[in-house]
C-alpha cells in the first residue's frame, strides 16, 4: 500500500485525473447511482417546467384515477390522481425537491457538527477525546426515530423542524469516522512539517488534515443523506413530519394506505420512487469508497 501511495504521489496531475476518471467510469454501481441521482436532481430543479399540473390543485370529481397502464387510465394524468384528485406525477416531481432538500440540509448540519467534534477528538486526544467520546456514546444510546417522534410531537411537524431534528441527531457517524481518520493522518510527515514551520492549529486542521480525510467524509455524507430521506419519509408517514398538503413521498404513502387493497398504485408509486432514490445514493457512496480506496489508485 505504501508503494502504491508513493507512486500516486509522483504521478503528474494529468495521469492522476485520468486514473480517477477511469476508476469512476469503470465502476458500474457508481455510474448507475450517479445517473439516477443526477436525473432526480434535474427533475427537482426543473419541477415547475416538468410538472403537468399544480401539485396542490384538488378536483374531487377526478379522484383516484388509475395510472395510464390501467384500462381506465388517461394521458391527462399519467400516474393517476390521489384521493383528492391531485395529479400524482406532479406531486412526485415536487416531492423530489422536498426529499433532496431535507437530505442535503440535514446532512450539512450533522456533517458540520460531527466533523468538528471528530477532528477535535482525533487531533487533540486526551481529555478532549474523552469528553467527545462521552457525547458520542450518549448520542448512540438515543434511538433516532423515537427521539425525532418525541420532538416532532412536542414542537409540531414542519419542514424546518424535520431538518433541524434530523441534523441534530445524525452527526454520530460523522464524528466516529472523522475521529478515526484524523488519528490515522495526524501523525503524518506533512502535519509535522506544518507544525515545524509554525502554522496555526486552525490552518493545519483546515488546509492539511481535512483534505486528507475528505473521501471518508463524502462516503459518510451519502449514507447519512439516504438515512435522512428515509427518516423524513417515516416521520411524514406517521403524521409528524412535513405537514400536508406538502407533496412528501412519505406523506403520499400515508395518505394512500387506506386504498392499498383497491388502488395499490397509490402507495406503490411513491414507495418505489423512494426506494430508487435511496438505492442510488447508496450506490454513489459505495462507488466513491471503492474508487477512492488506496489499493485502487493505480
Amino acid at each position: 500500500m505504501t508503494d502504491t501511495l508513493s507512486l500516486a504521489t509522483h504521478l503528474p496531475p494529468r495521469s492522476l485525473l485520468a486514473g480517477a476518471l477511469r476508476r469512476v467510469l469503470g465502476h458500474h454501481g457508481l455510474m448507475l447511482g450517479g445517473i439516477i441521482l443526477l436525473f432526480v436532481a434535474l427533475v427537482a430543479i426543473f419541477a415547475p417546467l416538468l410538472a403537468p399540473h399544480d401539485p396542490y390543485a384538488q378536483n374531487l370529481s377526478r379522484r383516484l384515477i388509475p395510472p395510464i397502464w390501467h384500462a381506465k387510465g388517461t394521458w391527462e394524468h399519467v400516474l393517476g390522481t390521489d384521493k383528492l384528485g391531485r395529479d400524482y406525477l406532479s406531486r412526485l416531481i415536487y416531492g423530489s425537491r422536498l426529499s433532496l432538500m431535507i437530505g442535503l440540509s440535514a446532512t450539512l448540519i450533522s456533517g458540520l457538527i460531527g466533523t468538528t467534534l471528530g477532528v477535535l477528538a482525533g487531533y487533540f486526544g486526551g481529555r478532549t477525546d474523552a469528553v467527545i467520546n462521552y457525547l458520542i456514546t450518549t448520542r448512540l444510546a438515543m434511538p433516532v426515530v423515537l427521539v425525532a417522534l418525541a420532538v416532532a410531537s412536542l414542537v409540531g411537524g414542519s419542514l424546518q423542524v424535520v431538518i433541524l431534528v434530523l441534523g441534530l441527531l445524525l452527526w454520530d457517524r460523522f464524528a466516529v469516522v472523522t475521529r478515526s481518520a484524523t488519528m490515522q493522518v495526524c501523525h503524518g510527515d506533512y502535519i509535522a512539517a506544518a507544525q515545524a514551520i509554525g502554522c496555526s492549529t486552525s490552518r493545519i486542521l483546515l488546509s492539511e488534515l481535512l483534505p486528507n480525510i475528505l473521501n471518508a467524509l463524502i462516503v459518510v455524507a451519502t449514507l447519512e443523506m439516504a438515512h435522512a430521506i428515509l427518516l423524513e419519509a417515516t416521520l411524514s408517514f406517521l403524521g409528524l413530519g412535513v405537514p400536508p398538503p406538502a407533496p412528501s413521498w412519505g406523506l403520499m404513502i400515508a395518505e394512500g394506505k387506506q386504498y392499498m387493497f383497491f388502488s395499490p398504485w397509490v402507495i406503490t408509486i411513491p414507495g418505489v420512487t423512494l426506494l430508487v432514490l435511496v438505492l442510488a445514493i447508496n450506490l454513489v457512496g459505495d462507488g466513491i469508497r471503492d474508487a477512492s480506496a488506496p489499493e485502487n489508485r493505480n
